[in-house]
């Protein structure tokens, strides 16, 4: 098991480093002048030569990537000598010196995400703003689709063929078949619109609310229904289907026969034998949905002003502000190689087959 979850642990590493990589350079290679759009009306050359020296963007882009490496590393170099390629100002952020020499220094430090282009601020502070949102709105959504997922599958299981079973094949069929963005616009009008005087839901809204009294700001989650249920409709959908033909396989097996045999009943054979080992490829598919949940938030979240890592990926896009962008898809494939590590572990757990590394 140790050496399996290493070499999970390496694939995560080329995966993040691909992601850099691929980011940086599609980011860099876009139209548009970050430095001309810091300074609007007021762009002259000098303005942008001296922008684009701050920001290191006179460099070539090589150096350009080596040096944003050099950021996110954990272990980097720091220069004397502004004009080195590898120079980094060593005000930006904390660290801790390993190694000095004469004209560098290896140092240790927290990665670094860089400065957003418009407002200064640090991009970690931004986005250590927006990602509690965005995960919390994330594990509701998959805590709802994976119970009532899990509950609708199984029950289409046991009543196989029956009314239930097609009508749970219909909503899966319709739930797989809508876009996020699409059915936050519709779920939008519907329940917050046409239906609010029945629901109390808002169309717009974050976590948290300003009291109209002024006693300050407090937590509203009635807010959170609706990205939620409509991040979730996707996964419930996929995690329905998974669990009823993983069942159905499952309670077909010898030793499901051998528990009937035994005069053992249906629930507990369900709920002690079948069930559990049905779950595995639920659980898979649940670290793969972790990504679509991402992906869809940024939509759904700007649709519902849900204050999260969405709203601030939109922003950074319209404003060409590209370290907080590219900041936020880098911190969201950490969190996604994570998940992707601990599922692997629980599926381990679950069915000790896959800790054979071959």
């Amino acid at each position: 098991m140790f050496n399996f979850i290493l070499k999970r642990i390496a694939y995560g590493l080329l995966v993040l480093f691909g992601v850099i990589t691929l980011v940086f350079f599609l980011f860099n290679i876009l139209p548009g002048d970050s430095a001309r759009m810091m300074l609007g009306q007021r762009a002259d050359e000098k303005s942008v030569e001296i922008i684009k020296r701050d920001l290191g963007l006179d460099k070539p882009l090589y150096v350009q990537y080596l040096c944003y490496l050099n950021d996110l590393s954990p272990i980097s170099i720091h220069s004397k000598n502004s004009e080195s390629a590898i120079y980094l100002d060593n005000e930006k952020y904390d660290y801790s010196q390993l190694i000095k020499t004469k004209e560098h220094s290896i140092v240790v430090k927290k990665p670094y995400l860089r400065r957003s282009y418009q407002s200064k601020r640090q991009v970690t502070d931004i986005l250590s703003e927006a990602f509690p949102n965005t995960i919390i709105l994330a594990i509701v959504s998959m805590s709802f689709a994976l119970i009532v997922g899990v509950l609708l599958g199984s029950l289409s299981a046991i009543f196989n063929g029956s009314w239930f079973d097609k009508i749970n094949l219909s909503v899966i069929v319709l739930g797989m078949s809508l876009p996020s963005f699409f059915a936050a616009i519709i779920f939008a009008w519907l329940f917050a619109y046409v239906l609010a005087p029945f629901t109390g839901l808002s169309m717009f809204g974050s976590l948290y609310s300003v009291d109209d009294l002024g006693r300050g700001q407090y937590v509203d989650i009635k807010n959170l229904i609706l990205p939620a249920f409509t991040l979730g409709i996707r996964p419930l959908a996929v995690i329905s289907e998974l669990t009823k033909s993983s069942l159905l396989d499952t309670l077909s097996q010898d030793y499901i026969r051998t528990a009937r045999a035994k005069g053992l009943g249906k629930y507990k054979i369900i709920t002690n034998h079948a069930l559990k080992n049905s779950l595995n490829p639920v659980i898979t598919s649940v670290s793969g949905w972790f990504a679509s949940l991402m992906a869809g938030a940024v939509f759904v979240e700007y649709i519902f002003d849900w204050k999260g890592v969405g709203v601030v990926i939109v922003d950074g896009l319209e404003k060409y502000d590209f370290p907080v962008v590219i900041g936020a898809l880098l911190v969201i494939c950490v969190l996604l190689v994570l998940i992707n590590i601990f599922v692997d572990i629980l599926y381990g757990v679950l069915d000790p087959r896959v800790r054979v590394v071959k």
